[in-house]
């Protein structure tokens, strides 16, 4: 069984493989966590806003902890919009994911230019591993009363030049995908710092 991976802002599927095992917890426990998104083309520093997106963030620790972004990429560029990644390895296979998360999306976060946030089908409750970038301030993509968004959990601290080098690459279709660098952004791996050394920022002291 597939699911079919949607921001419906834009219309455009991926198709993902059904999950696969349950997340796990994290030893974190306040505050905001700092992590490194180390990419080919540079380091995106970010602030997982822990406090409130906890269920996000303890799934995203995991998958990073597991090395499960190593050697992912970024597989959807849309200028203006977002870049997307966290699931796919460069020749376009879909790895295989943890159980969904609960949709946190009504945390009093906004897809703000630099926000992390959460990929999901038309299922609110479906986020697995996908995360995506915001370039711009996508407020349609926010929760509202009765109407679940794309849940943020973080945001961008240092290396947003980093994204919107990423977002100003040539793009194609490949593999029935679109909107797919056609040189290949890799994610070499997620790093996360030390939860008892950060700031309420997300930096560290």
């Amino acid at each position: 069984m597939s699911l079919r991976w949607i921001l419906p802002a834009i219309g455009v599927l991926i198709i993902m493989t059904s999950p696969t095992h349950a997340a796990g917890d994290n030893a974190c426990t306040e505050g905001t966590v700092p992590a490194t998104i180390e990419t080919d083309r540079g380091s995106i520093r970010i602030a997982l806003a822990r406090e409130q997106a906890p269920a996000t963030v303890a799934n995203f620790l995991t998958y990073a902890r597991d090395g499960f972004y190593d050697d992912t990429i970024f597989h959807r560029v849309i200028p203006g919009f977002m870049i997307q990644g966290g699931g796919m390895t460069a020749d376009m296979e879909r790895k295989p994911t943890r159980e969904p998360i609960t949709n946190e999306s009504d945390n009093g976060l906004s897809n703000a230019r630099g926000a992390l946030a959460m990929a999901r089908t038309n299922d609110p409750d479906s986020a697995t591993s996908q995360f995506f970038i915001n370039l711009a301030d996508n407020t349609r993509l926010d929760g509202q009363k009765g109407r679940p968004g794309y849940t943020v959990f973080g945001r961008v601290t240092e290396g947003m030049d980093v994204v919107d080098e990423i977002a100003a690459v040539e793009t194609t279709r490949r593999g029935g995908h679109q909107d797919v660098p056609r040189d290949t952004i890799r994610i070499e791996a997620v790093t996360i710092g030390d939860c008892g050394a950060e700031t309420e920022d997300g930096g560290d002291t």
